[in-house]
This record gives C-alpha cells, sequence and structure tokens, in this order.
C-alpha cells in the first residue's frame, strides 16, 4: 500500500507533530460567581467544585485559575438587591463594579470580561425591562448599554452581552464610545438558544424567569440559518467576537458559523454540560478527566477559537500534562 494513515498515529510524538486542533490554555475563559456579603465561599449544589465568592474572598479562586495557567476569566454577579429594571446592574457600587475594582487592584494579570445582562438583576428574572408579561426590547438597549459602560469605568476588558435583544450590540459600540471606551471590545452572544442546559446556573445566579420562559428572545433549537443571521447582524453592529451557547449540542452552529465569518469565534460550554459529566464520573459511569479532554477537543475542532467553561482550570492543568493540546 502506497498511502497507510497508521504510519502517522505510530507514536505520541508523530501523533502530536501531526496534530489539526490545537488546544490553548491562552484561549479558555473560566465563568466564576461573585455575590454580595463577606466571608462566602458557597458551593453550588448543582455544580459540584464551582461556588459563589464574596469579594474578599473571591481571590482563591482567582489565585487557583492564574496558578492553573488560565489567563482570562468572566464574571457574573448576584446582587443583594434586585428590582423591576435591574437597576444594580449599572450601579457604580454594584457587585461586578465592585468586584472588578477589586480584582484589577490584586490581580492585574488577569483578563476581566463581564456578563451584560439583567436577568440576575430584575426581580422577574427576565434579561430586560418589561412592558406588561413581554420584555421591552428598546427600553432595553438603554439599560445594558448603561451597564456596559459602568462595567468599563469599573475595569472590564471586555464586554460581554447575553441578553438577545436586538441591536443590543450596536447599542452598547455607541455607548462606549460616547464615552472614551473606543478600545473596550465586546464578545457577542450571538446565537444564545433557550436551552435546558442552563438549569444550573440559573440555580448558581438565582436567575429563573419568575413566569413564563425566555424562548422570545433566546433562540429556538430547532435552528440554524437563524443563527447565521443573528451572527451576521453582530458583526455589522461592531462586535469584536461573536459566540455560541451552549456548546456540546450546538457543534454545527458553531461550525457554520465560524465557516461563514472567519470571525474570532467563542463557544461557552455551560453549566448543564458541567453538571452531567460530573455527575456521570460521580456514578462511575465515566472518566471525568477523558470526558474532559475530548469534550474540549471536540469543540476546538468545529471551530472554537475561544472557549469559555467551567473546566477551564482543569484542562489548563491537562495541557500541561500532555493529555491535550
Amino acid at each position: 500500500m502506497l498511502y497507510r494513515p497508521r504510519r502517522l498515529r505510530s507514536s505520541e510524538a508523530v501523533r502530536s507533530m501531526v496534530r489539526e486542533t490545537r488546544v490553548s490554555a491562552d484561549s479558555l475563559i473560566y465563568p466564576m460567581f461573585v455575590i454580595e456579603g463577606e466571608n462566602i465561599k458557597e458551593e453550588i449544589e448543582a455544580m459540584p467544585g464551582q461556588y459563589r465568592y464574596s469579594i474578599d474572598r473571591m481571590g482563591e479562586c482567582l489565585e487557583e485559575v492564574i496558578a492553573a495557567g488560565v489567563k482570562s476569566v468572566m464574571l457574573f454577579g448576584i446582587p443583594a438587591y434586585k428590582d423591576e429594571i435591574g437597576s444594580d446592574a449599572w450601579d457604580d457600587n454594584g457587585i461586578i463594579q465592585k468586584a472588578l475594582r477589586a480584582a484589577k487592584e490584586k490581580y492585574p494579570e488577569l483578563y476581566y470580561i463581564t456578563d451584560v445582562c439583567l436577568c440576575e438583576y430584575t426581580s422577574h428574572g427576565h434579561c430586560g425591562a418589561l412592558c406588561g408579561d413581554h420584555v421591552d426590547n428598546d427600553k432595553t438597549l438603554e439599560l445594558l448599554a448603561r451597564t456596559a459602560v459602568s462595567h468599563a469605568r469599573a475595569g472590564a476588558d471586555m464586554v460581554a452581552p447575553s441578553d438577545m435583544m436586538d441591536g443590543r450590540v450596536g447599542a452598547i459600540r455607541n455607548a462606549l464610545d460616547e464615552n472614551g471606551f473606543i478600545n473596550t471590545p465586546i464578545m457577542a452572544y450571538s446565537a444564545k438558544y433557550a436551552s435546558a442546559f442552563y438549569g444550573p446556573f440559573r440555580e448558581a445566579a438565582g436567575s429563573a424567569p419568575a413566569f413564563g420562559d425566555r424562548k422570545s428572545y433566546q433562540m429556538d433549537f430547532h435552528n440554524t440559518d437563524e443563527a447565521v443571521r443573528e451572527a451576521e447582524l453582530d458583526i455589522a453592529e461592531g462586535a469584536d467576537i461573536i459566540m455560541v451557547k451552549p456548546g456540546m449540542a450546538y457543534l454545527d452552529v458553531l461550525y457554520r458559523i465560524k465557516e461563514k465569518f472567519k470571525m474570532p469565534t467563542a463557544l461557552y460550554s455551560v453549566s448543564g454540560e458541567y453538571a452531567m459529566i460530573k455527575a456521570g464520573a460521580k456514578l462511575g459511569y465515566i472518566d471525568e478527566e477523558k470526558m474532559i479532554c475530548e469534550t474540549a477537543a471536540c469543540m476546538y475542532r468545529a471551530g472554537a477559537d475561544i472557549l469559555i467553561t467551567y473546566f477551564a482550570k482543569e484542562i489548563a492543568q491537562y495541557i500541561k500534562k500532555g493529555l491535550i493540546g
């Protein structure tokens, strides 16, 4: 036989040499939850190994992130106060704003990305201001823009709107530019689906809607052409990075978007994906380490340039050990 594919599988050295998909700790983002209060490190029941940290203890997590070799974190805030419009989201003394100032002072080497949404801050749990029982898209744009500017003012290196309101990237870009933050990038949750995979996150952040669901603004999981259109709109409005969320069940969407636009593209491997691996490992049904490595590699293989994952610290360590890379 002239060509034997197995020749390039014969040793780890040659397998590594010809590997098509490369996984780097530089491209990992670790999501973490910060909560009002003091001396809090509270494990999230549905996400074993993940915690809510008060600002005075979040350094414990940030030091672990740095030690693992991860360079970026995404902050999600859990406020003490909620109201109809989520006003704590843009308060200069809000939970994210305080966390940013504290973290940037002590751990300036990390890159800080903030989730820009209102669901954690509204008393009704929806991602924007209400008009009756419906989210008022255009009124919400102003609130999201105010939130993004307040995050940038507090030290956010990048903002990531996750609300799925029409036009929010343009509104945020204009507001950032008008306030002097022309170099603050936007990572847009461009194709964010209405997904059952978010369940553990809603427990973690206390952000479940008090009524109804989010299907009127998050995407129908049957659709992929729509995802392409959403990404195209976000790019036209000024998104620097586009994102697909969730991860494992949406790799076809990721592939289409990456192939179409050739833009820096992120994938968010969400709480439900994390919880399934943790639960399966606890029951002895799967090998946790191998499952983390395989699923991460498949996400990069499908087109992810950036991976947001609760396993970021583990993946970075596995890269060091040569188990993935």
